[in-house]
């Protein structure tokens, strides 16, 4: 009997164990969000790493950002609850759309290169309002 029984707790486990929907209109359940979320940042790392100045503010900015969330995912070791819970972003979907969006901002400020100095000095007195 409990021969019968085995695949079909098994299929059952699975499915329970796997998130159906994130609850959240338009935003589907990913399979496998953690390998994907990895990837990601592994890939604003490597874009950041070939084409921003190392002495680069939003460089220095990003790199420890994504140092310490790709730190709690490998601490997390597989676990999605304990990596939503620790980064607080969200659900990890949320947390995935995120990273794919700096992922795009990088690719822009590549682009626009906002560490090279102005075309044109600003006016006197531009800034002044900053140093109250």
């Amino acid at each position: 009997m409990f021969r019968y029984a085995r695949p079909a707790f098994r299929s059952l486990t699975r499915q329970l164990s796997t998130k159906q929907t994130t609850g959240l209109f338009g935003i589907p359940a990913h399979p496998d969000p953690l390998p994907a979320l990895q990837q990601t940042y592994k890939q604003t790392l490597n874009m950041l790493g070939s084409s921003v100045p190392a002495n680069s503010v939003y460089r220095q900015s990003v790199e420890a950002s994504i140092a310490h969330k790709l730190g709690v995912i490998e601490n997390a070791k597989g676990d999605v609850a304990a990596v939503e819970n620790q980064l607080d972003e969200g659900q990890i979907e949320q947390v995935l759309m995120a990273a794919e969006e700096e992922l795009n901002l990088v690719g822009k400020m590549i682009e626009w290169k906002p560490w090279e100095p102005l075309a044109e000095k600003p006016p006197v007195g531009q800034w002044e309002y900053f140093k109250e």
